[in-house]
């Protein structure tokens, strides 16, 4: 999958183009289907109020959030999709920095490993993944994400649940 990065005022010395990329290749070793190299996705680090303003428009939700993910194609279609081909778009993530590092902060991580977190979380939406709708599709979107994270060296987000 190719990821396109946008930085939009994020300021630390972080390498957050790469750490995208880490993530990408660890939530595609749990989710294979984000293995297909005719997959492209967009990734823009923002601010609170940008996420404000695509959650207010897009989810009717008049507050900012951490990540949102805007998939383009339903699973169904990413699953029937043949190796070969033209490009699709997979879909678009949003990351808000204020809430992001405020978040990080109250759970005692670092802002590195709670945005890999999100990145990885995010992608899981684009291949169809959710966790609304019950405890077990809940559980097993954290399951991938856990098994994503623990690929990069990132402990898991939810505490130990063995």
């Amino acid at each position: 999958m190719d990821l396109d990065v946008a930085l939009d005022g994020w300021t630390e010395a972080l390498d957050w183009e790469g750490l995208a990329e880490r993530a990408v290749q660890a939530a595609a070793m749990v989710e294979p289907l984000l293995a297909s190299e005719r997959l492209t996705a967009s990734l823009l680090f923002t601010s609170d109020k940008q996420v404000h303003d695509l959650n207010r428009e897009w989810r009717g939700k008049d507050k900012p959030t951490n990540v949102l993910s805007f998939p383009m194609l339903e699973r169904d279609d990413l699953l029937a999709l043949a190796p070969d081909g033209p490009p699709e778009m997979l879909g678009d993530i949003a990351i808000a920095h204020e809430t992001c590092a405020r978040e990080a902060a109250e759970k005692g991580v670092s802002l590195e490993h709670h945005i890999a977190h999100l990145i990885v979380h995010g992608l899981l939406h684009l291949a169809g993944h959710d966790h609304v709708d019950s405890d077990a599709q809940a559980e097993a979107m954290e399951t991938l994400e856990i098994a994503a994270l623990a690929k990069m060296g990132i402990a898991d987000p939810y505490g130990d649940r063995n």
